[in-house]
């Protein structure tokens, strides 16, 4: 426990450095972290017996750039307003396209399983990846927005957590992860219900928006973010199970890799930015 939380406090701290050096900052992070995940995931496929097709996996990251730098890329001319208004869209048939091409011209290389263990990586690690990017995005108080969706995923992570340690008896999950306990689980929701609304209410100090956040929003989400990141942290545990691994990988100490670590967040990132999009109405 001691490394676990060792570990976790050197990744807040760089993280907080990250996301206080600005967007592109962050966004470049999200790309390489993007990358690792890929990485971990083709492995964790390959040892549970499946060839998912690298070279696509990785060039599929590329439209994460875009999101990234397009706000200071100088627009000049029509081709820019294409790239705009239809850049995601056209890499992401680009990308389904590479995917079957490579099924039609490697038929006796790949089958379909691999083709649609590829496409899986795709959307669990790079589309979700790019939420994070997304709501960094948003509004003109992006920067605080942010911090919405690691408080999400980590708040009711590390809440469930110490709770399952301390009260865990019931197990929920045994076959997909035997440590995870009832009583763990309504912890990590607790807890994101009281941190959340804790948070929102410094947030909306330093000015998220003009007048302030309502209360009941930071509680929703925080209901919403305690559910859906736990649903994260068992979809990861469920892709393990199946590719007959521990962990992801060794990147941090007493967390595994990438992967590991932001598995709740890969589902909460969409989340807040659904809610914010959706009830808020921040573009």
């Amino acid at each position: 426990m001691k490394t676990r939380i060792i570990s976790a406090a050197v990744a807040l701290v760089l993280l907080a450095v990250i996301m206080l050096s600005g967007r592109e900052t962050l966004s470049l992070a999200i790309f390489v972290l993007t990358l690792i995940g890929i990485h971990e995931f083709n492995g964790a496929m390959e040892n549970g017996g499946y060839k998912p097709i690298k070279p696509i996996g990785y060039l599929s990251c590329l439209p994460l750039l875009y999101l990234s730098f397009k706000d200071i890329i100088n627009p000049n001319g029509p081709a820019f307003a294409f790239i705009s208004s239809k850049g995601l869209p056209l890499a992401m048939f680009l990308v389904i396209l590479a995917v079957f091409c490579t099924l039609i011209f490697k038929y006796d290389k790949y089958k379909i399983t691999d083709i649609a263990v590829t496409i899986m990586g795709l959307f669990y690690v790079v589309f979700l990846f790019s939420f994070i990017i997304l709501v960094r995005n948003m509004g003109e108080r992006g920067d605080l927005y942010i911090w919405l969706v690691f408080v999400g995923a980590w708040a009711p992570d590390t809440a469930a957590y110490f709770t399952g340690v301390a009260f865990g008896k019931t197990k929920i999950l045994p076959v997909i992860s035997p440590k995870k306990t009832l009583e763990g689980s309504m912890g990590g929701v607790a807890g994101g219900m009281a941190i959340m609304p804790a948070v929102g209410l410094y947030l909306n100090v330093q000015g998220i928006q003009p007048g302030g956040i309502s209360f009941y929003h930071y509680i929703i989400l925080g209901l919403l973010c305690g559910i859906i990141s736990q649903v994260g942290d068992w979809a990861a545990s469920a892709i393990k199970r199946h590719a007959g691994i521990k962990d992801y990988g060794r990147l941090m100490p007493g967390h595994g890799g990438v992967l590991d670590r932001f598995d709740s967040t890969l589902f909460v990132a969409p989340v807040v930015y659904f809610y914010l999009s959706i009830f808020l109405s921040v573009a």
